[in-house]
């Protein structure tokens, strides 16, 4: 998840594409640790490469922080975020790649972390209560899926004082 500072606020950034199903999915740059390719060689390289191809955004390895707890996807693949800070907003120059990224737009980190932005979306599967996934909104964006599961992992890092993970899915301790 790129962090990064525009306008004196600390931001995430996110992408969204269409689905086949037309879809909005609002995501990060993040490697699936399953297919982490041997030209890659790791988590960290791959979401790298990940964010050239879909950003146009060359970052080096000294811009990323860390990696984040894997997670599974819809398909069980297992994911690992990783979190990088790209600087000031005004100092990066995007390129999005029209195949895979529609649109990019930022949210404020202090805005994530306000009750009222926040929101959760409750499973069911087979007439029982599945599961609970976040909701973030922000203005005519809600992000949701694994990109809220990836958010509300770097809120609870970043501000552990201000947000506390309200969610459990396969893969959090």
């Amino acid at each position: 998840m790129p962090k990064y500072q525009s306008g004196g606020h600390t931001c995430s950034g996110f992408t969204s594409q269409w689905l086949l199903n037309n879809c909005k999915l609002l995501k990060q740059p993040r490697a699936k640790s399953d297919s982490v390719s041997p030209e890659d060689g790791d988590a960290v390289a791959t979401a790298l490469r990940e964010t050239r191809e879909e950003l146009g955004l060359a970052l080096g390895a000294e811009r990323v922080w860390g990696l984040l707890r894997t997670v599974p996807d819809r398909r069980g693949m297992m994911v690992a975020p990783v979190v990088a800070n790209l600087g000031p907003l005004e100092d990066v120059t995007l390129t999005p790649n029209p195949q895979e990224v529609e649109e990019v737009f930022t949210i404020p980190l202090d805005h994530l972390l306000q009750p009222e932005n926040q929101g959760y979306t409750h499973f069911r599967a087979k007439g029982r209560y599945s599961h609970t996934l976040p909701v973030f909104l922000h203005g005519p964006y809600r992000v949701w899926g694994l990109t809220a599961i990836i958010t509300e992992l770097t809120l609870e890092l970043l501000a552990p004082n201000l947000y506390r993970c309200k969610t459990r899915v396969a893969g959090n301790r």
